[in-house]
């Protein structure tokens, strides 16, 4: 089973016990707070989410895989940087859901083949709490920027699961190994996440400019820098990524060479752009009205980094496009 997810292309697999989460107090005092924002479908479905007996009845083990979606980006010219608005490399291939769902349908259909039993594949637009299944199943630990890091491969990572009835022998939990760093404590510009291990989504750069649609508050928008989609910032930090490999996945590749827009080029698209432009990305998460309200911002703090001397630019605006 192990070897055939390897063949369709998951560069990551194991497998954990289908026992409901250890997290769901927290998951429920976090969405008490509000910390989810307007992603209202993450209190939808809460039961299923806490417990996957209601997912998928019988079920007993849950096959988790994750793929490395970690592109390398061409350098954007220097005269060119303060019109461009950076992208979060999930984004720049195509939509990972659609790339993932298919092979997790094959995963299933090959498990149910040689085992019988159900299955139900799942990304994470299903109600799974899927980081800690996939911490459980060895795929790596959960950090303190709230992602899933691997040793080898870094926090590059998007994941999947297969659920199944079958009863299959779990893998082994991998060690924490964040120790005492706090890299991307120190460098989320919106202090997002609020100690190690905790993230407030209302705060975070790729909820603003993703999943919120209204006005971004005055006192966040600086702050958001030269981000036009998402952010990768706590993970660009974290020494792990440091060595993490190129991802040879052809569907990931970028559609944007330096991971960036042109936003004078934005400002021109009418829908029709929008659609042609951005047909099978992830990217489509986004309106074009709430593109444009972020490329004004990123607009803004660009002018405002021009004008400033060097020393007294906060870090969250960027002088140069990252590595």
């Amino acid at each position: 089973m192990k070897a055939f997810a390897r063949e369709l292309g998951f560069d990551l697999v194991g497998v954990a016990s289908a026992n409901p989460p250890q997290h769901a107090d927290y998951f429920r005092q976090w969405l008490a707070a509000g910390q989810h924002g307007e992603m209202a479908y993450l209190a939808m479905r809460f039961e299923e989410r806490t417990e996957p007996e209601k997912y998928l009845p019988g079920v007993r083990s849950v096959i988790c895989v994750a793929m490395n979606y970690a592109v390398p980006l061409e350098p954007i010219a220097e005269a060119d940087l303060l019109h461009h608005g950076r992208i979060a490399r999930y984004a720049l291939g195509d939509d990972y859901h659609e790339v993932m769902k298919n092979r997790l349908h094959s995963l299933a259909d090959f498990v149910r083949q040689i085992a019988g039993g159900q299955t139900r594949a799942a990304v994470d637009t299903a109600p799974i709490l899927e980081r800690e299944f996939a911490a459980r199943a060895g795929i790596g630990w959960v950090g303190k920027n709230t992602c899933v890091i691997n040793p080898y491969i870094g926090s590059w990572t998007l994941l999947g699961e297969v659920l199944t009835t079958i009863d299959l022998t779990p893998d082994v939990p991998m060690t924490d190994h964040c120790g005492t760093c706090t890299r991307c404590l120190d460098a989320c510009p919106t202090h997002a996440l609020t100690a190690p291990y905790q993230l407030d989504a209302t705060r975070c750069i790729s909820y603003l400019t993703i999943e919120h649609r209204g006005e971004i508050a005055p006192d966040l928008q600086p702050l958001i820098g030269d981000w036009l989609y998402g952010c990768d910032i706590c993970q660009d930090v974290c020494p792990h990524n440091s060595k993490a490999p190129a991802a040879t996945e052809p569907t990931f590749q970028p559609r944007f060479p330096t991971g960036s827009l042109d936003l004078c080029e934005l400002e021109k698209w009418t829908p029709e752009d929008y659609r042609t432009k951005l047909r099978g990305s992830a990217m489509k998460r986004t309106k074009l009205p709430q593109l444009r309200r972020n490329a004004e911002i990123v607009r803004n703090n660009a002018r405002t980094t021009a004008s400033t001397p060097p020393d007294a630019i906060p870090r969250s605006m960027p002088l140069r496009a990252a590595k």
